[in-house]
């Protein structure tokens, strides 16, 4: 019998700590990378919309964490939500203004979205970088 009430309690101690206060202090206690790995493991198990809420809640505490905004491009950008996936991919253009690869996904983002002037435009300054300007 002890053992029911020692489980029972347990249940109720594993509730209690799914609150959202307790998951938010838990979030802060991680590093950014280590939410991000989080993340990236929920999309690799098939979860892909609860992967771009974490990696949304991340960027909301870490607005210039590049990499995050970038995964959030290319997840938004397969769940066909193109406005957030143009958003996130200017921002790691702001972000990484010399990087060839950030322009060239911001690209692909805009493309995706219908946005074929700006997709060229992204295209052209990815070109540029690369040739080293």
């Amino acid at each position: 019998m002890a053992d029911a009430g020692s489980g029972g309690t347990a249940t109720i101690r594993r509730e209690r700590d799914r609150t959202p206060q307790v998951e938010k202090r838990r979030e802060h206690m991680l590093t950014r990378e280590e939410r991000y790995e989080q993340a990236e493991s929920l999309k690799n198990e098939g979860r892909l919309m609860d992967a771009v809420v974490e990696l949304e809640k991340l960027v909301a505490d870490h607005a210039d964490f590049a990499l995050a905004h970038s995964a959030l491009a290319a997840w938004c950008t397969r769940l066909e939500r193109h406005e957030d996936a143009v958003r996130h991919a200017r921002r790691v253009c702001e972000l990484e203004p010399k990087d060839p690869f950030s322009f060239t996904a911001l690209s692909v983002a805009c493309m995706r979205g219908g946005r074929i002037a700006e997709a060229e435009e992204a295209l052209a300054r990815s070109r540029m970088l690369q040739a080293g300007g």
